[in-house]
């Protein structure tokens, strides 16, 4: 009975050492990336590690045999096993999934150029020139994600605004779409996109700017007015993301169909302690690859089709995380500019997150919109100065699908 009790006890903690060796490899391989060691270095670490710990977990679970036979075909029994899972392992660690590093064409976009701007950031845009211009204050769109562009489908859908004499630019944000990205990602942020944000109201010529601006492109703006109130003429603030948290999906788990590969949990585990490792490891088409999947993997209440949604290709920028300055609600509290916050019956923001703009925000004034032209017919009014139907209450109205 104590020999059944003692083999009993070895095969629990065997399994035990099993179950946690990938954990201890992780681990290993997030120590040494912390550490500042290369790619090479902190992935045969982590798989060392893994594989100590397997092996022992191994030892422990198989009972050693009294005959000399026995022990041999123990051995053999364990070194193959070992051997086929660590190569399994390893294999799936060093080398991404089919498809997910493989170097992806982007085609241009009819009228695109290319912005070089003092910030160093080269910014991909199309400008939408009306025939004859009538609106001093140029139209900018701020797509979301963050790292989320729609080159394409942003400057057909808000180049429609041009017909009302205003001059519109849509762009993809550093580290989005087809604009530039960074070997640094901590180079990413808030602070960086509304540098870039005033740098283009610089090279346009203009004094100042109407910012229509979906999702995580609300924060951009709202952290530009608040930095500088006079430069904005009028904002449009649709689906905004939330003034108290920062924006970043690396919360979101990469994968590739919500399994949990070994070079998946490689990613999101250096993502965590080391972003510049992660970028090192599996470079920009991979994670932007990663992200592209999670979002698509996202909850969401219902189907939108509101144009500016964060559809569009993912870009690694939209790992970082963009920090909210703490002196952002004091900023906009000084703001004079019109603003006009947009909610639609079901999108992927909450509905306290658009009532926190309202009242952080002097002049705001509340919209419930619908799609397509009904939501175009609302911003070119607001642009030209034309009453909106607005919304004072201060909960959803009936009707309303998404999150509170």
């Amino acid at each position: 009975m104590a020999s059944f009790t003692r083999l009993a006890g070895r095969a629990v903690t065997g399994a035990g050492v099993l179950v946690l060796s990938p954990v201890l490899g992780l681990a290993g391989l997030a120590g040494m990336a912390m550490v500042g060691a290369g790619p090479e270095t902190f992935t045969v670490t982590g798989l060392a590690v893994f594989a100590a710990m397997f092996f022992l977990g191994l030892l422990l679970c198989v009972p050693r045999p009294g005959a000399v036979w026995g022990r041999w075909l123990r051995a053999v029994l364990i070194l193959g096993v070992e051997a086929a899972v660590v190569w399994q392992v390893a294999g799936a660690t060093l080398h991404p999934a089919p498809g997910l590093a493989a170097p992806s064409r982007t085609p241009q976009v009819p009228g695109q150029r290319e912005w070089r701007l003092p910030t160093g950031s080269r910014l991909a845009y199309v400008r939408i020139a009306p025939k004859r211009v009538t609106r001093q204050d140029p139209v900018v769109f701020l797509h979301g994600g963050p790292g989320v562009a729609d080159l394409a489908g942003d400057s057909a859908f808000f180049g429609k605004l041009a017909a009302d004499g205003h001059q519109v630019y849509v762009y993809d944000q550093l580290g989005a779409g087809r604009s530039e990205r960074l070997a640094d990602p901590r180079e990413y942020g808030l602070t960086r996109d509304v540098a870039d944000l005033e740098a283009i109201r610089q090279i346009v010529g203009a004094r100042r700017l109407n910012l229509v601006a979906r999702d995580y492109g609300a924060q951009l703006a709202a952290a530009y007015l608040a930095q500088h109130p006079d430069r904005v003429a009028g904002a449009v603030l649709d689906s905004p993301a939330g003034l108290d948290r920062p924006s970043a999906a690396a919360a979101a788990l990469p994968g590739t169909g919500g399994q949990l590969e070994p070079r998946a949990l490689a990613v999101y585990t250096l993502l965590r302690v080391e972003p510049r490792a992660a970028h090192a490891f599996a470079g920009d088409r991979e994670l932007e690859a990663y992200l592209g999947l999670a979002r698509h993997r996202e909850h969401r209440p219902c189907a939108t089709a509101r144009p500016g949604d964060a559809t569009g290709s993912s870009g690694y920028a939209g790992l970082a995380e963009r920090s909210l300055p703490g002196s952002l609600r004091e900023g906009l509290a000084g703001s004079s500019a019109p603003v006009l916050i947009v909610k639609g019956a079901c999108d992927e923001q909450s509905w306290s997150s658009a009532a926190a703009y309202r009242r952080a925000l002097p002049a705001a004034r509340f919209a419930y919109a619908g799609d397509g032209a009904a939501y175009l017919g609302m911003l070119r009014a607001f642009l030209a100065g034309r009453p909106v139907d607005t919304y004072d209450g201060d909960g959803p109205p009936p009707g309303y699908r998404g999150p509170l």
